[in-house]
């Protein structure tokens, strides 16, 4: 690779494109990141930073895996992280609790946590007087819960101010464009064009989150069919302790945060690229928080907000190598991108480096190619209108 014009070009700022920019970067390699926005402000910021793998039932075995693995990196990358920017991005894996209102519910709950314990996972199923010791905010109403051990969440909007500091005290560019193509031949990636000029590259990472399948200048073979699905999140201001930890209600997931706001999440729409904040998703999610806690309904709500997840038709990330030589992808996380950023980092810095194996071949592009996926490629094609 040419050091001089840049080992690695990655497109997309958010915390899967800043994730690698540091791996590589602490490998020794030069890199440049290029987003048409600040770092880390499109779902990286928008999410609640759940690292929840075992409560979001993940079907998928190759993905549950995936997921679990880069839960047990999430230690060591914070803490490198913290090393090099300084901030502290609040990780906190004290366990996840998922509180059951049915009788249906609980029994879902004590078969989960007993196929959890034959997987060696810790967990804990709480009667009702079990689960309000553990969260007395919880109304009366519930019945008990299950406590993941193990897992937790992280401050997705203090890890992306870390991750963007951390990546220039590595020496990464962080640059901002409003356009970025990507420049090719037929066998293999040169570079990226920007509104600066032409930037050579020996490898470029697509990392642009919901927006991966509009980069242009890629062929159509490595274009992922990746779609928007929006979540909309609203946040109160709560003493600080209030609610103890992650916890799951039927329709909603609150995760607290130090400072004393509770993130309140989130919805899932597929209405393309619009981010609006809509009365009837903050009724959706008031309505099931208030369910589960009455206690909720006097503390004030600050914020509202809403951002973009991107999606695959098989709801599995697209990661590693394309049939272009050097154009690498690392899209299409869906509800997973900030759960799978260190495992992701790792992937991607090993797969542009030549280790194997580096990508797991169950999230290849080329899963794709002999697939018919008209109402994701009409979805697509409409929503090509939009760009990066």
């Amino acid at each position: 690779m040419n050091a001089q014009s840049g080992d690695v070009v990655i497109v997309g700022a958010g915390l899967i494109g800043l994730s690698i920019a540091f791996e590589l970067a602490e490998r020794g390699a030069a890199v440049r990141v290029y987003d048409r926005a600040e770092p880390a402000r499109a779902a990286s910021w928008a999410g609640a930073g759940m690292l929840a793998p075992y409560t979001e039932r993940i079907a998928n075995e190759a993905l549950l895996a995936y997921c679990a693995q880069s839960l047990e990196e999430y230690p060591a990358f914070v803490a490198r992280v913290r090393d090099a920017s300084g901030i502290e991005p609040h990780l906190r894996l004290d366990g996840v609790l998922y509180a059951a209102f049915e009788p249906s519910g609980l029994d879902a709950l004590r078969e989960h946590g007993r196929a959890l314990q034959a997987r060696g996972v810790e967990c804990e199923l709480l009667d009702h007087a079990g689960a309000l010791a553990a969260e007395p905010w919880l109304g009366a109403a519930v019945l008990g819960a299950l406590v993941k051990n193990g897992e937790g969440s992280v401050d997705n909007r203090r890890l992306g101010r870390a991750l963007a500091a951390a990546c220039r005290a590595r020496g990464v560019r962080l640059e901002q464009s409003s356009y970025v193509a990507v420049e090719c031949d037929s066998r293999r990636v040169l570079g990226v064009g920007t509104d600066r000029g032409y930037v050579g590259a020996g490898a470029v990472v697509n990392a642009c989150g919901a927006w991966a399948a509009q980069l242009p200048g890629v062929p159509p073979a490595c274009a992922p069919p990746i779609v928007p699905r929006k979540g909309q999140m609203i946040a109160l201001s709560l003493p600080a302790g209030f609610v103890r930890r992650p916890t799951w209600v039927p329709g909603a997931y609150l995760v607290p945060r130090e400072d004393g706001r509770l993130l309140i999440g989130a919805t899932v729409e597929a209405t393309g690229f619009e981010e609006r904040v809509t009365a009837a998703g903050i009724a959706q999610l008031l309505g099931a928080a208030l369910a589960a806690a009455p206690s909720l309904g006097g503390f004030t709500m600050t914020e509202s907000w809403a951002g973009l997840r991107p999606a695959t038709p098989d709801g599995l990330p697209v990661l590693g190598r394309t049939e272009l030589d050097g154009f690498f992808l690392a899209a299409g996380h869906y509800r997973n991108g900030i759960l799978l950023a260190p495992a992701t980092a790792r992937s991607i810095a090993d797969a542009i480096q030549g280790v194997v194996p580096a990508t797991p071949d169950q999230f290849s592009i080329a899963r794709f190619a002999a697939r018919n996926e008209p109402s994701d490629a009409e979805e697509l094609r409409v929503e090509r209108m939009s760009r990066m």
